[in-house]
Order: C-alpha cells, then structure tokens, then sequence
C-alpha cells in the first residue's frame, strides 16, 4: 500500500471509532468519567503537540514563519466557523433530555449526527495530509482522533436510543456521523493529492495544525473536565504529550 491507500485506511478507522461509542453507550453501564477524562486528555495532549511541535514547526521551515502561522491561525478561524454555524454539543446535555418527548430526542440526536459528521471532515483532512507527508505523523494523529471521537459516538447513539430502543438504529446513526473523516480522506485524494506540492503540503498543514489545536482546546478539553476532574484530565495531556515526543525522538 502507499501512502495515499495508507492515509485513507487511517482516516476510515479513525472516522469508524464513533462507533466504538455507541457499543461502549449500550454494554457498559457503569463507564467512569475519570477514564474519559484521561483518556480525552492524552488525546488532546497529544495533537497540541504534535500540531505545535512538528507541523506547524515543520511548515516554518518549509514555508517561513510569518507564512506557517498565517495559515496555522487561519486553520483556527476556519474550524471556528464551522462551530459558530453549527455548534458542538456534548454528552451530559442529551442523557439528560431522556424524559422529554421522543419527538424531540430523535430530533436532537440527528442534529447531532448532522454536526459531527460536518466537524469531523477537517479531521479526517487532518488524518490524510498528515500520513501522506509521514506516516509517522499520521498514525498518531488518527490515534489521538479516534480516541476523541469515541465519546462523539455516544453523543449520537444515546439520544437516538432513547427516542427509538433501537440499538441497530443508534449504532448505524452513530457509524454515519463517523463516516466524513474517511468521505475528507477521499476527496482529498482525489481533489487534492494530484496538486499536492511540497508548499502546498506545508501550508495545509500549518492549517490543519491550527485546526487540531482549536478542536482540542473547544471541544476534547472541556469535556474531559466537565465533572471537575481537571487534575486527571490534565495527567492524561501530560501523558499524551510525554509519548507523543518519545516517539517523535524514537523515529528522528
């Protein structure tokens, strides 16, 4: 396989651990907070790292470093928009909606789905340009991101499930929402890579480094410290960033 097969196939993993949170929404009745609060931080810890330390450094030597952080803040202010237009919601609010009208619930969990399938196309983005520069950039990149996309998952599923008592009907809502990470790994195979130059590679992804640090501090962070265990969350980030650039000295 090369690069471009390899980038997609991370993309569609990454994209498909949504549904990994639907089957951990509907088997385990007992999931403590604490291990998604570390788990969010290790995967937040690390794409700050990876974003700051090896993409956006690596654009800065490739296309300067006024450049490299125009495109890096640029990376934010796109994904700020996407959120402004369509908000991100998170998993305390629609479990908590479970005794309000069906109507209402089905209603809020295809919302739901909408959002995150939209949000989730600049990662799979993320995920396909980062393995095509460097598998050794990527894989972790579509780690972190599917670890991320597990409590989305279970965002989508349970309002549905609620609405429905259908689990096949969450799960498959659920596996949709995930679909755009690999659906962004296609186009931009096909719309992207066959332009792809070595600047253009660095300006996206300076772009997509500003991207995962926005995604990160909007919306992974504050949901692992959404039940006040900030100091977990935060050995989790520590943790995260701790391997990210063992491996990064390992590979170098």
């Amino acid at each position: 396989m090369n690069n471009v097969e390899v980038a997609i196939l991370l993309s569609l993993i990454a994209g498909l651990s949504t549904g990994i949170g639907s089957l951990i929404a509907f088997f385990i009745k007992d999931l403590k907070h604490s291990y998604l609060s570390f788990s969010l931080g290790f995967s937040a810890g690390v794409m700050i790292y990876i974003s700051l330390v090896e993409m956006l450094n690596e654009a800065i030597s490739q296309i300067g470093f006024l450049f490299a952080n125009i495109c890096f803040f640029g990376g934010m202010l796109f994904i700020y928009f996407i959120d402004v237009l369509i908000p991100h919601e998170y998993i305390e609010e629609h479990v908590a909606n479970h005794s309000k009208e069906n109507a209402k619930i089905m209603k809020a969990g295809l919302l739901i789905a909408l959002g995150l399938f939209i949000h989730n196309m600049p990662e799979g983005l993320a995920v396909f340009l980062g393995s095509v520069k460097d598998l050794a950039l990527g894989i972790p990149l579509a780690i972190a991101i599917a670890v991320h996309n597990i409590p989305e998952g279970i965002s989508v599923s349970m309002p549905i499930y609620y609405a429905t008592k259908d689990r096949m009907k969450a799960f498959i809502y659920s596996f949709l929402s995930g679909i755009a990470e690999p659906v962004a790994a296609v186009l931009g195979a096909l719309f992207l890579y066959p332009f792809l130059t070595p600047q253009l590679l660095n300006i996206m992804i300076a772009g997509v480094a500003g991207i995962m640090v926005f995604i990160s501090f909007d919306e992974v962070l504050p949901l692992s410290m959404s039940r006040g265990e900030e100091h977990v969350a935060i050995a989790g980030i520590v943790l995260g960033m701790f391997v990210m650039s063992l491996s990064l000295y390992m590979i170098g």
